[in-house]
């Protein structure tokens, strides 16, 4: 790096070449600056790719052609990577043992949530079989079990009962095309790499969503616990008005049946999770709660106890999706459920690999699961995405790779293929007690509790979103949840932290004096520093809080040279990553109006993209390269020399609250003046000479003491002294 110095004194200039520093000479004493790197002058800037490439499509072609044969493989089907790798001895009966306890999870599950959404069981348990085994080929994670959930069967009935009845052949028409236009929106949005878009939603409105959806798909399962049908709804208002207005239809058994057998889910889930050695008893409750139900049917034939009637035996057949007329009412609900396997599948797939030692591309991710939809769309599956409940009992189980997906694939095979016989005299309360059980654990009320600690905004946030789903239906109330948060995000970068920096005694470190009072500022310098990227949003309020710093500095420790007003603005740009022009252009304005002021604005510790930026609209020209400083400190010494030069310069004015002590002359011509009082002084005046020989003095009051020479002169009667004459000829 070459370093230039600016010294007047050759011993100075070895001094700094030694310690790699820029001397800047003032007038007291030189001070030592680490030089700047500027764009024009420094090699460090390298050159921008060819204008004839785009930078992002230039990325992508370098990235591509250092992809290896074995890299595509692994791009086109993830399985590879656990293939190649694959431990037979070590994980082939962990996988098992997890396939088959998820794969018993989901058979009851899946006929559950297929009622939830509206559709027969059957379509549920097509739903478990394709999708699972396209996931474990084109899917990334490991863990993470695919197939039928209670939210997006909610949202499948919810759309569906608003266009046809749920009776009507056309309603598992469309709910099948609904799986082919979710498959291809994630596929699309994996290949473009939109996997970002989750950041935006926060993790606030992901808990109040699912707290209240979990309470309205809970409600909405009553009916099978009430024996009487009522209203297909998203809004807990109007489920509540039609459980009570069909009161007098209640009927005690299905509701004692459906009572007795949550409990039992719900105890066997508590031991699961609490003890584990008995950890199986969490993914066999679904099938327990199936045996029992179906068991006290055979026996007692109830009447008033509804079941779920034939399934049909065998594997779906190929069929390809029908009625795309219906395609646009449907594009709505599409982004919707979208929406929510990004938050449910790939949220919890990244906190597997994590506990798992592996990485996961949420893209790559999307992409598995939109083959996945596809796939099923073809056979007669309905939307399908990734499991809480269901992915963590694989993790528990000790799943290791896509193995054990494959193998819960197997299962629904065998369920389809030799036991839909036996799932004709299933209760309907006893797949509604599983639904209810499952969402149970969605409730996140313990969530509300700590953002309430913690942050108020955030607890706000969720109360919003919680109340809008319940009241206003699904669809609003995420619309109005996310809606909320990008707000959020939008003001805090309209509105950024800005902080006045003072230095920590006995360093050269600046920091926020709120964060440390005893860090202190110095007279007529104002160090700002401004966390967040400065762009058209949010420099308005950048210029109005540093006219406020200007004007106000009150409250703090303030050291050097006494001066009135600011002269120096030092601007800290390091926690700015990217500066506009719109803000270049104010920041322009900015620098007119302090020169107006005769304010100078300084620059420290731009980085290589902002600093580029500067230059190439000629800002740094235009406040001067010599004010761009490396550090904080290095700007501040800069303008503390420069301070103490405008207060030499400044004239002296006499303080009044240093009283001086007259000398002997003053006060022998004191004493003389009030014996002879001059015509100047008998009209109220002053004698021209006593002012020019008490310039710039301060005259003392009679009442002080007296010294040695006044008493002398009275005991000598006040006489003339020969002597004083010439004295004070020579003093005037």
């Amino acid at each position: 790096m070459e370093i230039t110095y600016a010294t007047s004194s050759s011993s100075d200039l070895t001094a700094a070449a030694t310690d790699n520093y820029s001397v800047v000479a003032m007038p007291n004493r030189p001070v030592k600056v680490i030089p700047l790197q500027h764009p024009t002058s420094s090699s460090s800037f390298s050159t921008a790719p060819s204008a004839s490439i785009p930078p992002l499509l230039s990325k992508w072609r370098s990235k591509f052609l250092r992809l290896s044969c074995i890299d595509w493989l692994d791009l086109l089907l993830p399985c590879s990577r656990w293939i190649r790798t694959y431990r037979w001895r070590e994980y082939l009966q962990i996988d098992l043992m997890a396939g088959i306890t998820v794969g018993v999870m989901l058979v009851p599950q899946s006929m559950s949530y297929a009622r939830l959404a509206g559709l027969h069981p059957i379509y549920g348990l097509y739903s478990g079989l394709v999708p699972v085994f396209v996931y474990a080929i084109f899917g990334s994670s490991r863990q993470l079990a695919i197939g039928p959930v209670a939210l997006v069967s909610l949202l499948v009935s919810n759309v569906l009962g608003s266009i046809v009845d749920s009776t009507d052949e056309l309603y598992t028409e469309l709910a099948i095309l609904l799986a082919l236009l979710v498959g291809i929106l994630e596929c699309i949005m994996g290949l473009l790499r939109l996997g970002w878009l989750i950041r935006f939603i926060s993790h606030s409105v992901i808990s109040g969503f699912t707290t209240a959806s979990a309470i309205v798909i809970a409600l909405s399962q009553a009916k099978y616990f009430l024996g009487y049908s009522i209203v297909r709804s998203s809004k807990i208002v109007p489920l509540i008005k039609s459980v009570i207005a069909g009161a007098s239809k209640f009927s005690w058994p299905p509701f004692v049946m459906g009572s007795i057998i949550l409990a039992i889910l719900l105890v066997m889930k508590h031991l699961g999770k609490s003890r584990k050695h008995l950890r199986f008893l969490r993914a066999t409750g679904p099938l327990t709660a199936v045996v029992l139900g179906t068991t006290f049917v055979k026996i007692f034939h109830p009447s008033s106890i509804s079941v779920v009637g034939e399934i049909p035996q065998g594997l779906p057949k190929f069929s390809i999706p029908k009625n795309f007329g219906y395609a646009k009412s449907l594009i709505p609900t599409t982004l919707l459920i979208t929406g929510v396997a990004i938050l449910e599948s790939v949220g919890i797939a990244k906190a597997l690999a994590a506990k798992n030692g592996y990485e996961l591309d949420a893209n790559q991710e999307l992409f598995g699961l939109g083959v996945a939809n596809i796939c099923g769309s073809f056979f007669s599956a309905y939307p399908t995405t990734g499991s809480f409940s269901r992915s963590a009992v694989n993790h528990e189980s000790g799943a290791k790779t896509g193995l054990s997906g494959i193998v819960m694939g197997i299962i629904m095979g065998c369920a389809l293929l030799f036991m839909t016989p036996l799932f004709t005299e299933i209760p309907q309360c006893a797949l509604a007690a599983i639904v209810i059980s499952a969402v149970m654990g969605l409730v996140d009320y313990g969530e509300a509790m700590f953002l309430w600690h913690v942050d108020k905004k955030d607890f706000l946030l969720w109360t919003i979103t919680f109340i809008m789903t319940l009241f206003l239906g699904i669809e609003i109330g995420v619309l109005v949840g996310v809606g909320v948060s990008l707000a959020f995000v939008i003001h805090e970068s309209a509105n950024p932290h800005i902080a006045i920096l003072g230095r920590l005694p006995g360093t050269t470190i600046y920091r926020n004096i709120q964060q440390y009072p005893e860090a202190y500022t110095y007279n007529g310098i104002v160090i700002v520093r401004i966390d967040a990227p400065i762009y058209f949003a949010n420099i308005s309020y950048i210029k109005d809080r540093l006219r406020e710093y200007e004007i106000n500095t009150h409250g703090t420790r303030k050291r050097g040279p006494e001066v009135e007003r600011v002269y120096f603005v030092i601007i800290e740009l390091s926690p700015v990553t990217y500066i506009d022009s719109s803000a270049v252009q104010a920041l322009k304005d900015l620098h007119q109006e302090y020169k107006l002021r005769d304010i100078q604005i300084a620059i420290a510790n731009p980085n290589r993209d902002v600093l580029l930026t500067l230059s190439r609209s000629d800002l740094v020209q235009l406040i001067g390269k010599e004010w761009c400083f490396v550090r904080v400190h290095d700007a501040v010494q800069v303008c503390l020399q420069h301070v103490e030069n405008l207060k030499e310069t400044t004239p002296k004015i006499a303080d009044l609250s240093q009283q001086k002590k007259p000398s002997f002359f003053q006060r022998l011509w004191k004493r003389q003046s009030e014996d002879e009082p001059g015509p100047e002084l008998e009209s109220g005046g002053q004698d021209p000479r006593m002012l020019e020989a008490t310039e710039g003095t301060v005259v003392q009051t009679p009442d002080m003491q007296s010294s040695f020479f006044q008493r002398l002169w009275e005991q000598r009667g006040g006489e003339t002294n020969p002597q004083s004459e010439p004295l004070l000829s020579r003093k005037s």
